[in-house]
């Protein structure tokens, strides 16, 4: 994705169901070493260039509070895995909400590059799309950051995207 500024109509997730939950799942490959692929999906400073706002307790265990840039989603979450640098599991609910989402990521090296695999569960299914489509800017937005870029327009990036999703999630019947 790092080597792609121009992200275009170009989809890296899937769209699922499980346990009468949405999940989204996203693949792709970043132009950079696993361990600062992992320092950006773990480091607060580094988060804070591309995701939000993090204030807490990022290491294994550890509870945090959140505030992501481009979705305007705020709430708490805990890290349940931290397995450096390939496998990352948090927690996290929405301000307001009773259900958790997982968030989880796994790294793979790949030469020079990464794999991250990134799946999100715990949505409801009638937002999978709109899910999809936001994660999707988050991972452009992390891709920006890793390039030396600065992030979209969150806003209008979804909108592009979001046809594409509905069209998975019309799918999923």
């Amino acid at each position: 994705m790092t080597s792609n500024p121009a992200a275009g109509n170009r989809i890296v997730g899937t769209l699922r169901t499980g346990d009468g939950k949405g999940v989204v799942r996203m693949e792709d490959r970043f132009d950079t070493e696993i361990g600062d692929l992992w320092s950006a999906l773990t480091d607060a400073g580094r988060l804070a260039r591309w995701l939000g706002e993090f204030e807490g307790d990022l290491r294994l265990g550890g509870e945090f509070r959140a505030r992501f840039f481009a979705s305007g989603w705020e709430g708490t979450g805990r890290v349940e895995v931290c397995e450096a640098p390939r496998h990352l599991l948090v927690m996290t609910k929405h301000d307001g909400q009773a259900d958790e989402h997982a968030i989880e990521a796994t790294l793979t090296a790949d030469g020079d590059h990464t794999i991250l695999i990134l799946e999100e569960r715990g949505m409801p299914v009638n937002l999978l799309a709109a899910y999809g489509a936001g994660i999707q800017v988050h991972l452009e937005d992390l891709a920006a950051h890793i390039a030396g870029r600065e992030c979209c327009d969150a806003e209008a990036r979804w909108k592009e995207l979001q046809p594409a999703y509905e069209a998975l999630a019309s799918k999923l019947g």
